[in-house]
């Protein structure tokens, strides 16, 4: 084929939105800014923004997993927050039942009786 009839591939043309993605995804991106708001030496406002820009794979890759545990997003992190809801009332269920066993002032623990007069043991 000769070499006029090849189309050029520059900054501005040969590359789809497609391909854009696909590499951008693929590699990830990084946007950072800090916006500062400041009347004379006087810091009003300060926004600091950080932005990720990667597909699910690259961002596992290098150790950013939130959306696993987020209970909004996850439907093992809602059996665990159900499971934990539970377990709570349970608890609060057997406490209840152990004041009701104790008797009043009772801390659950086991107090010694008095030893008998004359067992030789010091009191």
């Amino acid at each position: 084929m000769p070499i006029a009839s090849q189309p050029l591939a520059t900054a501005t043309h040969g590359s789809s939105l497609a391909d854009v993605l696909e590499r951008v995804l693929d590699k990830g991106i990084v946007i950072a800014g800090d916006i500062t708001v400041s009347v004379g030496n006087v810091e009003l406002l300060r926004v600091r923004i950080r932005l990720l820009i990667s597909s699910v794979d690259k961002a596992k890759e290098i150790g950013i997993n939130w959306w696993e545990s987020d209970p909004y997003l996850s439907s093992q992190a809602r059996e665990l927050l159900e499971t934990n809801r539970q377990l709570l009332q349970r608890v609060s269920e057997l406490e209840k039942q152990l004041a009701q066993v104790l008797p009043r002032g009772g801390d659950g623990k086991d107090q010694q009786a008095a030893p008998a007069a004359g067992s030789g043991i010091p009191g």
